[in-house]
């Protein structure tokens, strides 16, 4: 999957290239597209530094949560609610502590790290598979769940605009939280839906009523506010959670008699060797974006679609945003350098890249995660899983895209 689409971003930038040339004359383009492929492989290992520490840092506090049991605690917490929603899983199965990890890991931010633990999970629900190559009503709601984007806290995508040099990386921080919270609830009631779940439950309802309830009166109370307040709220809160998870990791380990330290050192270990195994795959995805970009297919396209936004008389503002979530669906790394390359065309802080940065951190790598999670175990009936993994991801882009317009207009 990953091999067809970067090749035929070189192919679509080489076609593009040289009708340019055939009818316009423009032999400039070649010039161009080299020397996108020198800049965007410098801007690769630029933004690795930078990954290279973020990984490291939050393995390490993650670390840190899991050896003092805050973890653990979760999955005692939502043990009654995965009963209900993955009845077929026993209570205290290695696979709910498993589950909870990957949440936790998504939830803050890192991708990359959950999975690992994702693909652990995967295993263990697949040795309560009773088809061996059929997925499981379990497996698909975990699948489901993940690619909805189960982001609380984007550090990865806070980084991202630090390394472009935004004034306040953390701004995106509710306009994600919002759209992430719809493209989750789409899923899961697409997944109730299929499997006749039953939400209603008096132990379902115990939980998502009151965070229903939050959520609502919440975003009720955001109502009340101008774009420039909804601005100042978002980072205020993304920093002060960013640095009270810290905290409470830190607390917590200290009086559970944790060696937080060599724990640290144990997590940040592992968030190293995780990242320095993306910076191949970094680099080939930045280049070839860059490429496509400096052909003008990328600009094209957007052209396309915004004559079509256009003629339903929208706003086409949010059009430039869009390149990363056409492309997340199939590759994460490809949507990375396509949201690093809006905000270093656009501006860190332009509409369009505070979109593109919404859209990161709410959607995930459908395809993508499809073919990991269910290839590692075997499984070739995937049955609903794609229908509402994809219908999850849509809400998610769309909800991204009103929230932005909510917040940032």
């Amino acid at each position: 999957m990953l091999n067809g689409l970067w090749l035929g971003f070189f192919l679509v930038a080489a076609v593009s290239a040289m009708a340019q040339w055939l009818v316009g004359g423009n032999a400039g383009i070649f010039a161009a597209m080299v020397e996108s492929i020198f800049a965007m492989a410098k801007l690769s290992v630029e933004v690795m530094v930078l990954l290279f520490g973020t990984l490291t840092l939050w393995l390490g506090f993650l670390k840190i949560a899991e050896k003092a049991g805050i973890v653990e605690w979760l999955a005692k917490v939502l043990g009654p609610l995965f009963a209900r929603l993955m009845p077929e899983v026993p209570p205290g199965h290695p696979a709910l502590g498993l589950i909870t990890m990957n949440f936790a890991a998504n939830g803050l931010g890192l991708d990359n790290a959950a999975t690992p633990i994702g693909l652990k999970a995967m295993r263990a629900l697949q040795e309560l598979n009773p088809g061996s190559t059929t997925a499981s009503n379990a497996q698909i709601l975990f699948l489901v769940l993940n690619a909805s984007s189960l982001t609380l806290l984007p550090v990865t995508v806070f980084m991202y605009r630090a390394q472009q040099g935004a004034p306040d990386p953390t701004m995106v921080f509710l306009p994600i939280l919002l759209a992430t919270s719809v493209s989750t609830l789409v899923g899961l009631l697409s997944v109730a839906v299929m499997q006749r779940l039953r939400l209603w439950d008096p132990v379902v309802l115990a939980y998502f009523i009151p965070g229903a309830l939050l959520l609502g009166g919440f975003m009720a109370f955001l109502g009340t506010l101008s774009a420039a307040a909804l601005a100042s709220l978002s980072s205020l809160m993304g920093n002060l959670t960013l640095f009270g998870v810290i905290m409470l990791f830190l607390v917590v380990g200290a009086l559970k008699r944790v060696r937080v330290y060599e724990a640290f050192v144990e997590g940040a270990t592992e968030g190293f060797d995780v990242a320095k195994s993306l910076l191949p795959y970094l680099v080939a995805m930045l280049v070839a974006v860059g490429v496509l970009r400096a052909s003008g297919a990328l600009e094209l396209a957007l052209d396309g679609i915004r004559h079509a936004v256009n003629w339903m008389g929208l706003d086409t503002r949010f059009v430039e945003g869009l390149p990363t979530a056409l492309v997340k669906p199939f590759s994460g790394s490809a949507a990375r350098a396509m949201l690093i390359e809006t905000m270093q065309t656009q501006g860190v802080d332009s509409f369009p890249a505070l979109v593109a940065a919404t859209i990161q951190g709410s959607t995930e790598t459908t395809f993508y995660v499809l073919a990991v999670y269910f290839g590692a175990v075997g499984i070739q009936r995937v049955r609903h899983a794609v229908g509402c993994a994809l219908l999850a991801e849509f809400s998610g882009v769309v909800a991204a895209i009103f929230v932005c317009y909510w917040f940032f207009t």
